[in-house]
């Protein structure tokens, strides 16, 4: 996350973009030990998601805008675990899984996520940017961009998980 300048307020900006992972490459890749993570949404509201996530022993509230583009405004506050958990058994209509490993590639993070459950079989990395136009290196085990592609938002995959997707939409 990032702070960008709007109106002469800094403003907490995501600048992400998400791609599909090849299987096959991926599984020669030397990486570290993953974390899981269980995640679920107070609001899906196109234009400003709330999710809350629990990430090791740590709880998380955040607050996402509208995507333009690659970038969104992105708000995230540490909460006690204790209340993630409550607010993603009492409050959330569904919840996911993944295991996330972070993956250094030419001075570059990669989050490359293996979502489980009903989302099992979906790889995807994303990257988090300074600005849109920063240039960076795929690593060889990146696939298609998906940035723009809403079924693989994380709040779609809720609602509409992986496995359910017709067989008429590719699958990576």
């Amino acid at each position: 996350m990032y702070f960008a300048k709007q109106n002469n307020q800094d403003m907490a900006l995501e600048i992400e973009r998400k791609f599909l992972v090849k299987k096959e490459l991926w599984k020669g890749v030397i990486k570290p030990k993953g974390k899981e993570i269980r995640q679920g949404y107070l609001s899906l509201d196109p234009e400003r998601t709330v999710r809350v996530r629990i990430k090791a022993d740590k709880g998380y509230l955040t607050v996402k805008g509208k995507s333009k583009g690659a970038s969104r405004s992105e708000f995230e506050y540490e909460i006690p675990k204790s209340e993630a958990e409550e607010m993603l058994s009492t409050l959330c209509m569904a919840t996911l899984s993944k295991i996330r490993y972070e993956v250094h590639h030419q001075g570059k993070i990669w989050e490359v996520d293996e979502f489980l459950d009903a989302n099992h079989g979906l790889l995807l990395a994303e990257i988090e940017l300074e600005s849109e136009e920063e240039h960076f290196t795929l690593p060889l085990w990146i696939g298609d961009e998906v940035t723009a592609d809403i079924r693989y938002y994380n709040s779609n995959l809720i609602v509409q998980p992986f496995s359910s997707w017709p067989d008429i939409h590719p699958k990576p």
